[in-house]
């Protein structure tokens, strides 16, 4: 059955609300405990980062848009769906990682394996933002053509890694570096450039 344009909304809508819902149930902060929201916050090693509308992590949710949307489109071929059940199933996926990112449990790794001591996890209007971006990810990938969708995902993950060297590409080929804390995300940018032969 193909959902309606409203349906599709009102369930889209309603991922996002019981995403900001269970974050504030785990404790999370609605807003930045400094008191206001401002549209983009860049610098990644401070108490406000992940705290705001946007930072130098929201590229990576775009480019979640579009792994999600190709991912998806692919799997229509052999399970059809409608573009409105795939959005739908993307942003429950994505929300679905909003929160498991945000447990106690994954926030005291990253702040071991980063040296963040002043994170605490992201605020709820900084996770819902997070959602909103990788939907308008999708839809990119919706209306772009395929040699557009990843050129634009490769120059993103080259800028935001140029600019903070933790791209989580980057990051999954020395996890067990980052993980016992044995040398910084600089560092491991350059042994991970090394291995790449960059």
């Amino acid at each position: 059955m193909k959902l309606t344009r409203t349906q599709v909304i009102i369930a889209v809508v309603g991922l996002i609300a019981l995403q900001a819902a269970i974050l504030m149930a785990m404790g999370r902060e609605p807003i930045c405990k400094c008191g206001y929201v401002k549209l983009w916050h860049g610098v990644v090693m401070s108490s406000e980062n992940s705290q705001h509308l946007s930072d130098w992590y929201s590229p990576s949710h775009i480019i979640h848009g579009f792994i999600f949307y190709g991912a998806l489109w692919l799997l229509s071929r052999w399970v059809p769906m409608s573009f409105g059940t795939r959005l739908i199933l993307a942003v429950a996926i994505e929300a679905s990682w909003e929160v498991i990112e945000n447990t106690d449990w994954l926030i005291n790794r990253y702040r071991g394996a980063t040296v963040s001591l002043d994170y605490y996890g992201d605020s709820v209007i900084n996770s819902v933002a997070d959602t909103l971006f990788m939907i308008f990810g999708f839809f990119l990938a919706r209306w772009w053509p395929v040699w557009l969708t990843i050129a634009v995902a490769i120059a993103l993950e080259l800028a935001v890694g140029y600019m903070i060297r933790s791209q989580w590409v980057l990051k999954s080929l020395f996890p067990n570096g980052l993980r016992d804390g044995r040398f910084s995300e600089p560092e491991c940018y350059s042994r991970s450039m090394s291995r790449l032969g960059g």
